[in-house]
């Protein structure tokens, strides 16, 4: 629910001002690179005149990224703002459940037994939708009383989390050093450098499911902030709507684990910054987690490919502007945050 604080921004406003950023970093992303362009160029390439390098770069390399970055931190920031409402914490990120660490076991599986890339992308989908899948299942044959539940799926999903961990260090200590390993380590530290139309087309259905359903229920999710009684008091079903914002994040996050490997930080920064920008209430505060995240990862997968001679892991970079930029935001709100 909303709080009492200082003042925050109009939501429209806001969100122009965030699509409006998303629009610039774009045209930015597509102008740096190992290949600089003009915006001559970029213009051309665009309305599909421009010549065959420049179409090139632009067509088959640079834009999908760029969508790519976009769908992948609006789904993180959505589902880190989603689990932290659900779990009423503003620690949870994203991969509370071991929906992460399933999908990495799942595509790290799948580089060991050489499988297409399509291959391993639908095996880290499915890792990822098992892990979780066994953590309400191992949780729910706990019995535990109800208050207990959200809990009792933390640990679970601690334990799958950490069991998921073990395995894909064995799978490394057994695979190829030569061939297998260099690509799990790259795959596991997280980049968008193989992004392309046919990645973005097995990661969106979910991607924009999942962001529709939680957007849609961002009234009622507002209510889960309430204690249990007072939100079934006011007639809310909090059982299936626990449910469906578990999906919907699941479905999200199985996917941008497929799509990019592991990215931390970004689904627990940035649902705070968006906080921060549009107040605690569900209904404002969620599409700007939304644009934010998008915004964010655009900006930090531009800095990877752009600030060193070799690409730099995305994972690698969130964590580190991720973590003092949390520390920052923990500093400034202290012990008053929600």
């Amino acid at each position: 629910m909303s709080e009492p604080g200082p003042a925050r921004v109009a939501t429209a406003p806001l969100l122009l001002a965030l699509a409006a950023l998303i629009a610039l970093l774009a045209l930015v992303s597509l102008r740096l690179g190992a290949v600089s362009l003009g915006w001559r160029e970029i213009v051309q390439a665009l309305l599909g005149g421009a010549p065959s390098r420049a179409e090139l770069v632009v067509w088959s390399i640079r834009l999908p990224r760029i969508l790519a970055a976009i769908l992948t931190g609006a789904a993180l920031a959505v589902a880190g703002a989603g689990f932290q409402i659900l779990f009423r914490n503003p620690l949870v990120s994203p991969d509370i459940l071991g929906v992460s660490s399933g999908a990495a076991l799942g595509a790290v599986l799948g580089i060991f037994l050489a499988l297409p890339a399509a291959a391993i992308q639908g095996a880290g989908f499915a890792g990822g939708l098992a892990a979780v899948a066994l953590v309400a299942l191992m949780a729910r044959a706990l019995r535990g009383p109800a208050a207990d539940r959200g809990l009792s799926l933390v640990l679970t999903g601690i334990v799958i989390s950490a069991l998921a961990g073990a395995l894909v260090s064995l799978l490394k200590l057994m695979a190829d050093p030569y061939q297998q390993l260099p690509a799990i380590t790259f795959w596991l530290l997280g980049s968008l450098a193989s992004a392309g139309w046919r990645d973005l087309t097995l990661a969106l259905p979910p991607i924009l499911a999942g962001l529709g359903l939680i957007l849609a229920l961002r009234w009622r999710i507002e209510l889960l902030a309430l204690p249990e009684d007072e939100a079934q008091a006011l007639g809310l079903a909090t059982g299936p709507l626990r449910a469906a914002v578990i999906l919907a994040a699941t479905l999200m996050v199985a996917a941008v684990v497929a799509l990019a490997g592991i990215i931390g930080w970004v689904g627990l920064v940035v649902p705070h910054m968006a906080r921060g920008l549009a107040g605690a209430s569900a209904p404002r505060m969620l599409p700007v987690a939304a644009l934010a995240g998008a915004a964010f990862m655009l900006a930090v997968d531009t800095a990877c490919r752009t600030i060193a001679p070799v690409e730099v892991p995305l994972g690698v970079l969130t964590a580190i502007i991720g973590a003092p930029l949390f520390l920052w935001l923990l500093a400034r709100r202290g012990a008053g945050w929600a």
